[in-house]
């Protein structure tokens, strides 16, 4: 199990130059089925936050810094795992950063949370220096899109592995979850998702919140968020890429996105 304390210590001040900053990432996102890798240059300081994917959070040149209390110290990490759910703030200082997001209801992720010994736990030596040079690696050479993900999944692998065996999911969320995949570029209820689960909408809620740790609502935003990234990514427009997700319009999307990364969507930049 990985200490309970900060690798490199902590900061009862609020992270040197990038303090107060707004954070501005600078990069490329690369999404799979259950979980996504945010890779480039971060600078600044996010809003408080929470979101329902596992967070590994991997510096590749420097340390990152995070918080869960508004009146808490900074603690200072050269990798961290975020709980799902978690409200948190994070910085960096002009790092190149991979931060990656692993949905909790996979089989990695349930591993990973098995990793977790605080809502932000330092990652464990050994496997943080593989993962870090594995990504970087990826990232010198200029990987394409699928060698990238490839990469993300083989990094997700060395930390999750070192989490005990643990059983599947419920596959009726399974096929609910599917059903919501295929059906996320347009209006999704509860009733849908639940018939597809072949369960009464409130036994389907009440099994969703325990097999994915979060409401149905709550969900099909973190899906649609992620879809309009994906959009955005190829070079969409935040606005197209909202309608495109199923947002009703862009401010909704923004809302959503600052909700779930302390981040005004036009602060994720290609790069």
């Amino acid at each position: 199990m990985p200490s309970t304390q900060p690798l490199s210590g902590t900061s009862a001040l609020p992270a040197a130059s990038a303090a107060g900053a707004r954070m501005l990432a600078v990069g490329r996102v690369h999404l799979w089925q259950g979980g996504s890798l945010w890779i480039g240059h971060g600078h600044g300081r996010s809003d408080w936050h929470d979101h329902h994917a596992m967070q590994i959070a991997l510096p590749l040149d420097g340390v990152c810094l995070f918080r869960g209390k508004a009146d808490g110290t900074w603690t200072e990490f050269k990798g961290a795992i975020v709980t799902p759910h978690r409200h948190h703030q994070f910085e960096a200082e002009g790092v190149t950063m991979a931060q990656l997001f692993i949905e909790p209801e996979t089989l990695e992720g349930r591993r990973l949370q098995q990793l977790c010994v605080e809502d932000i736990t330092p990652l464990p030596e050994a496997q943080r220096q593989a993962m870090a040079r594995l990504l970087a690696e990826a990232l010198r050479n200029d990987a394409k899109a699928d060698e990238m993900i490839a990469a993300a999944r083989a990094a997700t692998l060395l930390l999750a592995g070192a989490g005990a065996p643990c059983g599947n999911g419920d596959l009726r969320i399974d096929k609910a979850i599917a059903h919501i995949r295929s059906h996320i570029h347009a209006p999704i209820t509860l009733g849908q998702a639940a018939a597809a689960a072949a369960l009464s909408p409130g036994r389907f809620r009440h099994l969703f919140v325990a097999e994915t740790g979060t409401s149905f609502r709550v969900y099909v935003l973190w899906m649609r968020l992620n879809v309009a990234i994906q959009f955005a990514m190829a070079g969409e427009s935040w606005t197209a890429a909202a309608h495109a997700a199923g947002f009703a319009d862009s401010a909704h999307l923004t809302r959503t996105f600052k909700r779930m990364f302390g981040m005004n969507p036009a602060a994720l930049v290609p790069g």
